[in-house]
């Protein structure tokens, strides 16, 4: 973990719109840290052009955070197929699958759990300005909780019961303060 976690840097370059997403929910992320809560943003996966916008270190694991920005309606989940073709969760935003969003987060977190072994490690893909409504509900898709800036704070202020023993959160702090 150590080996990777030197390795991870904050060396991607942004274009405009990226910048202000993550801007967006970097300032909303920042605002919680404190002694049992640690956040880093912009992390790139070792040996890969991939990065994880936000990195959010709790007494209940880690949390992979992937942000997008993208105005209009909010996304929605829509499950194909069960009884008989296999039960498939789909991402879809504007009518369009966007399940592939679902895959990266996914695929960020495989990296993650490489790193920090037995830390439990949980997925979200936060949408910035998207509408959702007067009584907004987030859901999960394959396994990968999907938020709006606000919702995505609540769940991280509801720590629970910790889950991650003083070795792990403390090599997590470590990681977290790079």
């Amino acid at each position: 973990m150590v080996t990777w976690l030197a390795e991870v840097g904050r060396d991607r370059q942004f274009d405009a719109r990226t910048d202000v997403c993550d801007a967006a929910v970097g300032a909303w992320l920042d605002g919680l840290v404190s002694q049992s809560i640690r956040v880093m943003h912009d992390r790139r996966i070792p040996r890969s052009k991939t990065n994880i916008d936000h990195i959010v270190v709790t007494p209940g694991g880690a949390w992979v955070i992937d942000t997008k920005r993208y105005a209009g309606k909010a996304p929605e989940k829509r499950v194909e197929g069960g009884i008989i073709p296999p039960r498939v969760e789909l991402l879809i935003y504007r009518g369009g699958d966007k399940s592939k969003l679902v895959e990266g987060v996914q695929n960020q977190v495989e990296h993650m759990r490489g790193a920090v072994g037995d830390v439990p490690v949980h997925r979200m893909l936060c949408f910035v300005d998207s509408d959702w409504g007067f009584f907004p509900d987030a859901f999960t898709v394959n396994g990968v909780h999907v938020v709006w800036p606000r919702k995505l704070a609540a769940m991280l202020e509801k720590i629970g019961e910790p889950v991650v023993d003083r070795i792990s959160a403390a090599r997590l702090l470590v990681w977290a303060h790079d």
